[in-house]
C-alpha cells in the first residue's frame, strides 16, 4: 500500500447518519395519509403535514398535486426532489394534469435554483423501480441536481468522496426568499 492508501479522510456530514445507520429516527406522527397513500412513505407524510412543519420536514412548496422538498442525502448542494402528493410508482398511473402540473413544477424549480444558486447545469430525471435505483420505488419523485462548472474537484477524483458546502437549514432560508421574491 502507498502513503495515500493509508489515509483517512474525514468529511463532516452529519445528516447522513439516519440514512447510514438509522440513528437519527424521524418523530413519529400520526398523520390522516391521502387515499391509496402508505403512512410509512415521507413523501404521503409531507403532503398531508401541517405548513408549520415544513421547516423541520425540508419542504419548499406544495400545490394542487406535488410537493417539492430536499432530498436529505443529497447528491450536491441543492439537490430537490419532485413528487406528485398521490401514493402512485408509475407514470402511467398519473392523471394528465398530475403529469402537466409535475413538469411545471420541476421547470419552476429549475429556473428557481438557477437564480437563487448560480446553477449552471441540471441534472433532472426519476428512478423507476428498485432495480433501476428507485429509493422509494412506491412513490414517484424526480430528482433535480444543480451542477457547476468543476463541482466534481479532485476531492472526488482522488479522495471519493463528496463535499456539500452548504447546511440545508441555510438552503431552505436562500430558497424559501426566491419564492418570495416572485410575490
Amino acid at each position: 500500500m502507498n502513503e495515500r492508501e493509508n489515509r483517512l479522510d474525514v468529511i463532516w456530514a452529519p445528516w447522513r447518519m439516519a440514512y447510514i445507520g438509522g440513528a437519527e429516527k424521524p418523530k413519529e406522527e400520526v398523520l390522516d395519509i391521502l387515499p391509496g397513500g402508505d403512512p410509512k412513505c415521507f413523501i404521503c407524510q409531507g403532503a398531508v403535514s401541517e405548513p408549520a412543519s415544513d421547516r423541520e420536514r425540508y419542504i419548499l412548496e406544495r400545490t394542487a398535486s406535488s410537493i417539492t422538498l430536499f432530498n436529505r442525502y443529497p447528491y450536491n448542494n441543492g439537490h430537490l426532489l419532485v413528487a406528485p402528493k398521490r401514493h402512485v410508482g408509475r407514470l402511467d398511473l398519473l392523471t394528465p394534469d398530475e403529469r402537466a402540473e409535475l413538469l411545471e413544477t420541476v421547470t419552476r424549480w429549475v429556473v428557481r435554483l438557477e437564480k437563487a444558486m448560480n446553477a449552471e447545469g441540471f441534472n433532472v430525471g426519476l428512478n423507476l423501480g428498485r432495480v433501476a435505483g428507485a429509493g422509494l420505488p412506491g412513490h414517484l419523485h424526480w430528482h433535480i441536481i444543480p451542477r457547476w462548472n468543476g463541482d466534481t474537484n479532485y476531492v472526488t477524483t482522488c479522495g471519493s468522496l463528496k463535499v456539500i458546502p452548504q447546511s440545508m437549514d441555510a438552503l431552505w432560508d436562500l430558497l424559501k426568499e426566491e419564492i418570495a421574491k416572485e410575490g
